[in-house]
């Protein structure tokens, strides 16, 4: 909305507010004041100055209504309140959308032709405003997040209401702009879970070492409480101070949900989680649901999805049948891997690797300075104006002059095969020289490209697609070749790099750790904290 609708929106909020107290008091002194409840339902041309005061979108809708009011039906204005009250399930503030004022005006008896203008104007904003927050997200990701290339997605509420309006289908409306994906349904049923539950006034647990079967202490009374508390222990087991095998069970199952080491045992990890309150949860959850109304509303007829946090990738088609699932290693805290949509153009077998800035900065000239045979160890040239230079004329003070290439091998930090895709980050996918980082839990390890385990397995598949008649054997003659080669690709396959840390399976309520912290921030800004 621009200004000048805010502006008026504002104004029309102190109306409504000094409307509903003067038509309490106004009752209490005349009884028998005249119900005209009925203008509710009629059809009634504007005020030009109303209209004045409200955004081009809101102009326009009414101009193809005949510039009268259209919410005359009962049945859309109470649907569209319901609606309203309805937004804290998708983690959303009803308030935001004057639930207090529609719901205080649909009750009032005695209203006036301009009462009733101004109610419609904000019934039409509302609603539109609701749609949109559900289909789009409440905020823009490049607002929230540096490192985030999502494509806007296009929002027409105009057409949406004008269907309303026709059809009188709100409820199925609101539903539509909701994001199709199973995910989003089963995060609005877990927030729905976690609003259920009592308050966790349960002590934190206290760690000081590992908490194994058999073993008997204060913290154990604790640590049973907890798994109570999320369900994954029967409150008939929870009696009693030693870490029997029904608790190790129920340990087990809570590290499932949440990502951990299975082991059984209450390690320090295991503690802090935990420890998470039901509040930090709800926070995590509504968190996410923002944002997959940012992600993409179809994945494409087909797609390789990373979702970071988990360290996962998957190949999708048709939005939701899994082919294929990939261990990944994805960019350190400090070098974050970039939410991000693309198309799959090119495969480079043998690929040379050109060192990024950050890399330069972090690693190789730290290494450099101390032992500039670190060049020949990596394989490394050194490239000036186009030209290759010895170590011996390098020049430290001005290491950024240099373009640094890693020659292809098995040494190469790209492994043998890349995947490009066009973005504004300088990555991509790629094999790695580090196969033994897919043995370790936590693989937030890379400067921010993904790397895949097995990736000539996902090169068969793209390859497959192409109808090209390339063949396992073919491509491993080119890698045995040693030579840098590229392969075109011609049928879409999409790039989905996202970052979720919660949702519902058959396993239940599953959470993973935050590994860049972007939960909190996300929360903060939706709330109005930050």
């Amino acid at each position: 909305m621009r200004k000048p609708a805010i502006i008026a929106a504002m104004a029309l909020l102190t109306f409504f507010t000094t409307t509903c107290k003067n038509a309490v008091a106004t009752s209490e002194k005349t009884p028998t004041q005249a119900n005209t409840a009925h203008l509710k339902d009629t059809s009634l041309a504007f005020n030009e100055n109303l209209l004045a005061e409200h955004s081009q979108e809101v102009l326009a809708f009414y101009k193809a209504n005949n510039n009268k009011t259209v919410w005359i039906k009962p049945e859309d204005r109470k649907a569209i309140i319901a609606a309203v009250a309805d937004a804290g399930s998708d983690g959303l503030l009803p308030e935001e959308y004057n639930l207090h004022y529609l719901q205080n005006f649909e009750s009032l008896k005695s209203v006036s032709k301009e009462d009733c203008m101004r109610y419609d104007l904000m019934l039409t904003e509302s609603v539109s405003k609701l749609c949109s927050h559900l289909f789009k997200g409440k905020l823009k990701p490049s607002q929230v997040y540096h490192d985030w290339a999502l494509a806007p997605k296009k929002f027409d509420a105009n057409k949406l209401l004008s269907e309303a309006i026709e059809k009188h289908n709100i409820p199925e409306i609101i539903n539509r702009c909701r994001p199709r994906h199973a995910t989003y349904e089963a995060l609005r049923n877990s927030l729905s879970y976690i609003n259920s539950l009592p308050e966790d006034n349960i002590p934190a647990i206290a760690f000081t070492k590992d908490i194994t079967l058999n073993d008997s202490a204060a913290s154990v009374g604790i640590i049973k409480q907890r798994l109570v508390y999320w369900g994954d222990l029967d409150k008939e087991s929870a009696t009693g101070n030693v870490f029997d095998k029904t608790t190790q069970n129920a340990v087990k199952k809570f590290q499932v949900r949440h990502g951990l080491s299975t082991t059984g045992k209450v390690d320090k990890a295991t503690a802090e989680t935990l420890n998470v309150t039901r509040q930090q949860r709800r926070e995590q959850l509504i968190a996410n649901l923002e944002r997959w109304r940012w992600f993409p509303y179809d994945f494409g007829e087909r797609a390789v999805v990373v979702n970071i946090p988990t360290f996962s990738m998957c190949v999708l088609e048709n939005g939701k049948d899994t082919l294929q699932t990939y261990r990944v290693v994805v960019g350190k805290p400090d070098r974050r891997s970039p939410v991000l949509h693309s198309v799959l153009n090119n495969l480079v077998i043998n690929p040379t690797w050109t060192v990024p800035p950050t890399y330069l900065k972090k690693d190789l000239v730290p290494a450099a300075l101390k032992d500039t045979a670190h060049f020949a160890h990596l394989n490394m040239k050194i490239m000036y104006k186009g030209e290759e230079i010895p170590v011996s004329e390098w020049d430290a003070e001005k290491a950024d002059h240099y373009v640094y290439v890693q020659s292809p091998g098995d040494h190469n930090s790209l492994g043998r095969i890349k995947f490009n895709f066009q973005n504004g980050f300088y990555v991509y996918l790629h094999d790695t020289n580090h196969k033994e980082y897919f043995r370790k839990g936590y693989r937030a390890l890379s400067s921010g490209c993904v790397r895949i385990e097995n990736p000539f397995k996902l090169a068969g598949y793209v390859l497959e697609n192409e109808n090209a008649g390339w063949t396992s054997d073919a491509v491993q003659e080119m890698v045995a070749s040693n030579e840098t080669q590229s392969i075109g690709l011609k049928k879409t396959i999409h790039v989905h790099q996202l970052y979720w840390t919660a949702w519902m399976d058959k396993d239940g309520l599953q959470f993973r750790p935050d590994i860049y912290k972007l939960d909190k921030i996300l929360y903060n800004k939706l709330s109005g904290k930050s």
